[in-house]
């Protein structure tokens, strides 16, 4: 299968013990109706294997769906592995989940460009990661474009 050239990339990935991800694959099918193409790592990713499968398929967007309430902590260290590998401009880190309204802002100070607590409408979901995946996908041109 050959990639499109402006077809926004995403990996939807559970980390940590978190078993259930009915929520992850609803938003993996409702991002790939609406023309993105969609990894899902499955259930009980390391931030380590999240970032190195996010590098190796080349995503716009990583996607982390927490139900733990451990969203904090693998949130930062999924951002921080990123920065580790240089990436952390190259790709754009999402929050999704169960979590308190006090650490959405939390999130985004962290570093997240998105947060979706649970009960966000799925149309909100899907034209915010298309704005944000064509912002990344301008972004990559420009980086690669010669001066």
């Amino acid at each position: 299968m050959t990639r499109g050239r402006n077809v926004i990339r995403v990996l939807v990935a559970k980390v940590g013990l978190d078993g259930h991800d009915r929520g992850a694959k609803v938003v993996a099918q409702a991002l790939r109706d609406a023309g993105m193409e969609v990894i899902y790592t499955g259930l009980r990713s390391t931030p380590e294997h999240v970032v190195q499968t996010a590098l190796q398929e080349d995503v716009h967007i990583l996607g982390l769906s927490i139900l733990s309430g451990a969203h904090m902590a693998l949130t930062r260290k999924v951002l921080a592995q990123l920065k580790e590998q240089g990436a952390d401009k190259e790709m754009a880190v999402v929050v999704g989940g169960t979590m308190p309204p006090v650490d959405v802002r939390k999130l985004k100070e962290m570093g997240a460009a998105a947060v979706f607590p649970m009960g966000t409408a799925m149309s909100t979901v899907t034209k915010e990661m298309q704005e944000l995946g064509k912002r990344m996908l301008a972004a990559r041109e420009n980086a690669a474009s010669p001066a």
